[in-house]
């Protein structure tokens, strides 16, 4: 694809820009520098730089989108409470990995092994069969969610206090809403790090703290890339990988909670991130107070020039009169309601091998924000702030915010429904209803592997046992007896 011209207007602005960034000397000369950390400890804590110190909690889906409206609500009502918790003084960052995963893995996972039997014809058919219903969902996508939290602090050992009673409280939210999760620490971090440098998967993680001090390189070493290109204003390379970084622009009077659902479901790479700031809240009311009595001024200006043009004072533009009971109501939610004020980005990051697929990737992107009355800006000559901004580390260079409430910000749920995808001995139980993925589960690896099957009459309650025998029969060696009072099922002896 041709490189689109620069505009004289547009050249001496990115002159300008890069001449600033020199003699600030911002401008990274090597890929290290462009990782925005300065340590990464065993524990999991990050120093950012110095002064302020992060550390990241994976969490694990549960089933929202499928549930009853009564279920949806409680979730709802819980995740604005776990938002709630967050003060002024703690900086917290949403980030959702969608990563290519090795199918290959994934059809291991599901193969039958042959046994000295003479059924090997039919597991080779349900094997296909198997294989069928994987290529309709999504398995060989991986997704991942972290919430990756940081406070500003004079040294490690202050940050260290603060952040594990902030990471006990986020885990007992957690457990309030029954969604599992996890304490990364320093190695598990730089994983997910080491991942998102190399998304083409070229490059397998190795890594050791002891190798630091033994060969004196720093973590970032181990992670980096090959290296960043961001010579083009409008997307950046990663190794061989590009990507381009955009912000969503939310322009929607209202948002539903399919919102970012919809945006995870997209079946390519993309990484999409929260940066939500809580205000003080006697600071926030002040300041909708200062704007309300601004526009009141100039309604009084307005209704001077009506009373000297000669026509009715009551006639004032629209745009105040909206602005006006638009900052009245938020007065009223964060007064009388639950509510605070949050400064949130909303950053997506598109990735691809090809610069044609990548183009057409951020398209489709764009337009899931448009059905929900949104816009998908690219980050113009902003690529390495925006990409830097979609790491876990806390980190977030985009100045674009938009102060949302504590409702508007928790629109953005982002649960969305369990999967069940276990190896080993796992029986096929049917696909997600909502992502099509396979349902494979080895009940002998749960607490209690007891089932019971309950239905109306005709609903396939036979069938399903009938089909679960079988199952066990093709891929174990476990010996299956069969009880069967109503005389359903027979056997003939030879």
């Amino acid at each position: 694809m041709p490189e689109a011209k620069l505009t004289k207007q547009e050249k001496k602005r990115l002159a300008a820009a890069v001449k600033k960034a020199k003699r600030d000397g911002k401008i990274p000369k090597s890929a290290q520098e462009t990782i925005p950390y300065r340590e990464m400890h065993r524990d999991g804590i990050c120093d950012v730089d110095g002064h302020y110190f992060t550390k990241q909690v994976e969490f694990f889906d549960i089933n929202y989108q499928l549930a009853q409206n009564e279920d949806k609500n409680i979730i709802f009502e819980n995740w604005c409470d776990f938002l709630n918790y967050f003060d002024s003084s703690i900086r917290f960052q949403l980030s959702f990995l969608n990563q290519r995963a090795d199918m290959e893995r994934f059809r291991k996972s599901i193969d039958i092994p042959e046994q000295e039997d003479k059924f090997n014809q039919i597991r080779r058919e349900y094997v296909g069969m198997l294989r069928g219903q994987l290529s309709r969902g999504n398995n060989g996508l991986t997704k991942t969610k972290y919430i990756t939290f940081g406070v500003e602090a004079e040294n490690l050992k202050a940050a260290k206090t603060r952040l594990e009673r902030i990471e006990a409280d986020i885990m007992a939210n957690f457990k309030v809403l029954g969604v599992k999760a996890k304490t990364l620490d320093g190695y598990e971090r730089l994983s997910i790090l080491h991942q998102m440098f190399h998304p083409a998967g070229e490059r397998k993680f190795h890594f050791s703290w002891d190798a630091i001090w033994q060969t004196g390189l720093s973590s970032k070493d181990f992670i980096a890339p090959d290296s960043f290109t961001f010579q083009n204003g409008q997307y950046f390379k990663v190794g061989r990988t590009y990507g381009a970084a955009s912000f969503i622009q939310i322009l929607a009077p209202e948002l539903t909670d399919r919102m970012l659902a919809d945006f995870l479901d997209l079946e390519n790479g993309m990484v999409v991130t929260l940066h939500i700031q809580s205000i003080d809240q006697s600071a926030a009311i002040k300041t909708i107070k200062r704007k309300l009595t601004d526009i009141d001024k100039m309604k009084i200006e307005e209704q001077k020039k009506a009373v000297r043009a000669g026509y009715d004072m009551d006639i004032i533009p629209s745009d105040l009169a909206t602005y006006g009971n638009e900052a009245k109501t938020l007065l009223e939610d964060l007064q009388s309601r639950n509510e605070r004020m949050f400064l949130v980005t909303i950053l997506v990051m598109n990735l691809a091998d090809k610069r044609q697929k990548l183009e057409n990737n951020v398209f489709q992107t764009a337009g899931i924000a448009q059905k929900y009355n949104c816009a998908l800006r690219r980050l113009s000559y902003q690529q390495e702030q925006g990409f830097v901004s979609t790491l876990p580390l806390g980190v977030n260079q985009v100045e674009i915010q938009r102060g949302l409430t504590t409702s508007s910000t928790a629109i953005f749920v982002p649960f969305t429904t369990q999967e069940l995808f276990q190896s080993g001995e796992a029986l096929y139980y049917g696909v997600n209803a909502l992502s099509n993925n396979l349902i494979m589960c080895d009940r002998k690896k749960l607490k209690n592997p007891n089932g019971l099957i309950l239905g109306t009459p005709g609903a396939g309650k036979s069938f399903s046992a009938k089909r679960e025998i079988t199952n066990a029969f093709l891929i174990t060696t476990d010996d299956i007896a069969i009880i069967d009072p109503e005389a359903e099922v027979r056997q003939e002896v030879a």
